[in-house]
């Protein structure tokens, strides 16, 4: 286990982290593309080389072609697809930030299966789920008529429940405590409301554990696409953010695992800020991540303070703002994605067994 058994998930993070937190939430928008120690590896000048950021190397083009073949059960483009450089920083070290690692298509698919199919598995853990009685919608009215999920259903046969997305918008949740929280409809929970989610491993963002008894399997293609990405990391559970502008992930660490293997974290949708605190904790990094950027925690910046301190609204790419209104059945939320960010954190829970893969 290393060092990660002797870091408390409980700490207070550093005085000067917190105070650059607030520093950066307080940001208007329209200070953020000028803001000269806001890093944008999207945005690199002529030479490759801005802000304190190194080219360690290129993730091929034919790997990432690789895993998307296996992932994607449908044709996809292959127009532009090239090596993406991987950027490190002196003062993170192990910190690898990947541009444009994930293209349009696997966005798209990701999103996909991660809210029509994993978000209707009862198994995984939702912050509603704290307040609420959860109940389902039923795929079988729906897909009578629909051949468009072939992948959802060769992924998980035997289910039997919608995409949240086909049901009633009015349709409401029962609070466990009425007194304390009113009935909740599907569209207040998809506009606003969830704010995370858990696959595989079921985190406890209370006690900040994970539950002593097994978890639910992480699903099985996503597993195999990151791992073909970040083989050093085996998924095992993962936190799927969802942010509109004004939400913010405040200055913390992940170090309730029983292994140090490296973060993977992938983003979806608007523009987010990403603070990581230096190594000497004396100041930290503000990285402006896109939607398809990777950010890869390895070695010592695993246990890094990090943030998302500001959500920049309007900046989704103009391919996803429709998401998932671009499909017919899913109509009356064109536009859902438009001022959203998801991201999705995936982490190895575990040291991996002798001789395992």
């Amino acid at each position: 286990m290393g060092e990660i058994e002797r870091l408390s998930a409980h700490e207070r993070p550093p005085a000067v982290m917190r105070q650059l937190y607030k520093e950066y939430r307080s940001l208007k928008p329209a200070e953020v593309d000028s803001h000269p120690l806001v890093i944008d590896p999207q945005r690199q000048d002529n030479e490759g080389s801005f802000s304190g950021l190194q080219t360690e190397g290129y993730v091929p083009h034919q790997t990432i072609l690789t895993a998307l073949d296996k992932f994607l059960d449908c044709p996809f483009s292959k127009d532009g697809l090239k090596d993406v450089p991987v950027y490190t920083h002196q003062a993170i070290p192990g910190l690898r930030i990947i541009p444009s690692l994930s293209p349009p298509a696997a966005q798209i698919e990701l999103l996909s299966r991660i809210f029509h199919r994993d978000l209707s598995n009862e198994k995984h853990k939702t912050n509603i789920h704290l307040h609420y009685h959860m109940s389902y919608p039923d795929l079988q009215a729906s897909s009578r008529d629909d051949n468009s999920n072939s992948q959802e259903k060769l992924n998980n046969p035997s289910q039997k429940k919608g995409s949240f997305f086909q049901d009633s918008p009015a349709r409401e949740l029962v609070p466990k405590d009425p007194s304390v929280h009113p009935s909740l409809s599907i569209k207040s929970i998809l506009e606003k409301k969830l704010r995370w989610m858990t696959l595989g491993g079921q985190y406890n963002w209370t006690d900040k554990v994970y539950p002593a008894e097994l978890p639910p399997p992480f699903p099985e293609d996503i597993a195999k696409l990151l791992r073909n990405l970040f083989p050093d990391t085996k998924a095992e559970a993962a936190i799927v953010n969802l942010y509109s502008p004004g939400d913010t992930l405040s200055v913390h660490r992940d170090v309730s695992e029983e292994c140090d293997t490296g973060l993977i974290s992938i983003s979806f949708g608007c523009d987010g800020l990403f603070m990581v605190g230096h190594e000497d904790g004396a100041g930290c990094e503000v990285i402006r991540l896109r939607s398809g950027d990777a950010v890869y925690m390895t070695g010592r910046s695993r246990f890094a303070w990090h943030a998302v301190p500001k959500i920049i609204p309007s900046t989704c790419p103009g391919w996803l703002a429709d998401w998932p209104g671009d499909s017919r059945k899913f109509e009356q939320w064109r536009g859902w994605m438009s001022n959203k960010r998801i991201n999705l954190n995936v982490r190895q829970m575990k040291e991996a067994a002798a001789g395992a893969d």
